[in-house]
């Protein structure tokens, strides 16, 4: 799946609800999106990541890095 930087930046945790099919109990931070992201599988593809802030990308890396079934990569 593709995630697009700059509608991150725009929208925030709503597009990422949305793009990741994230439960309606999201709470809308890092920490809850790091919570969903380690229970995930597959490949997270995000575009144009010069329009998101650091924190979210090492929220990325770190929920794939102890997960072993999702794969993060900036494109």
């Amino acid at each position: 799946m593709q995630l697009d930087g700059s509608l991150i930046k725009k929208e925030g945790h709503d597009y990422l609800m949305k793009a990741l099919n994230l439960p309606d109990y999201y709470g809308k931070n890092l920490d809850a999106l790091y919570d969903c992201l380690s229970e995930m599988e597959g490949e997270i593809e995000l575009a144009n990541a010069d329009e998101v802030d650091e924190d979210i990308i090492d929220t990325f890396r770190d929920a794939a890095g102890e997960n072993e079934f999702l794969k993060f990569k900036i494109i």
